[in-house]
């Protein structure tokens, strides 16, 4: 099984190879910058290249990049949309850079443009991008608070389907909660892997952000929980690490859980491997 975190950078980028080790993860997602602020990645060639050989060494593998928490994809301002796309293009070059297959982003909100035209200019500011090769974005589903797109499946589905891009999806189990899909059962797993699969295309889950939820289902509140210990719930995560769609396809797990009452992200990585034996 492919499971690890988020884990930090600090003081170079190779440092988050052993910083993985050290939680017990095999693969994991990182910032190249804070996600707070409009930087550009500042990676060295000499830790680029630490970093590629001691992922190869060390790693199962797969990386991925999360993108400034700052890009808006769906929005309707020219220059927040030039910045977001300027960003996003950084970040896909640095993943070329450090072999990363996968950067991560959320599609934004349309602050008051509406669904149909936000995600339209979502597709027009992703198929901007000039992606390398072997690079992927993922959108990430979202918890759906006001005016963010991708909490429904529907919204990921259009943005596959209608960007030049070649996209696939990140699902974020916390978020998918929120946006009120319930997992919190072996039949509500069933039943949104079947939603999932008839909206976007099971084929286009790369990634999961396995997070449990301090919320309940439906709130559009997005509060990560340890995980089988929130509303999601030990056997709704069960149901979700063994399911045909995860386990068959072998599909990454990167834990965003929280650091808290004495666990970290190595106490929720040996749960989930705990919950995928039992």
């Amino acid at each position: 099984m492919r499971v690890g975190a988020h884990v930090s950078i600090a003081g170079g980028v190779d440092n988050a190879v052993e910083n993985e080790l050290d939680v017990g993860g095999n693969c994991g997602q990182i910032f190249t910058h804070s996600p707070q602020v409009w930087q550009d990645p500042n990676i060295g060639d000499d830790e680029a290249e630490l970093f590629r050989d001691g992922t190869a060494a060390e790693l199962d593998g797969p990386w991925v990049i999360h993108s400034s928490y700052l890009v808006n994809l769906c929005t309707p301002k020219d220059d927040l949309r030039e910045k977001s796309v300027d960003s996003m293009q950084k970040e896909v070059d640095a993943a070329a850079k450090l072999d990363i297959p996968y950067v991560n982003v959320h599609l934004g909100a349309h602050t008051g443009a509406g669904v149909e035209q936000g995600l339209d200019n979502a597709v027009s500011a992703l198929d901007e991008l000039d992606v390398p090769e072997g690079v992927t974005v993922l959108v990430e589903s979202d918890a759906g608070s006001g005016t963010k797109l991708g909490g429904d499946f529907e919204h990921l589905g259009y943005v596959i389907a209608e960007s030049e891009q070649d996209l696939d999806i990140c699902l974020d189990t916390a978020h998918a909660f929120a946006a009120g899909y319930d997992l919190s059962t072996p039949a509500g797993v069933a039943e949104t892997f079947e939603e999932l699969d008839d909206v976007v295309g099971a084929e286009h889950l790369a990634c999961v952000h396995l997070n449990d939820s301090k919320h309940e289902c439906g709130t559009n509140k997005d509060e990560h929980a340890h995980i089988g210990e929130g509303l999601i719930g030990e056997d709704g995560m069960r149901a979700f690490v063994n399911h045909d769609a995860i386990v068959e396809n072998d599909v990454p797990l990167v834990l965003e859980t929280p650091n808290e009452d004495g666990k970290g992200f190595a106490w929720n990585i040996e749960r989930v491997r705990d919950l995928r034996s039992a």
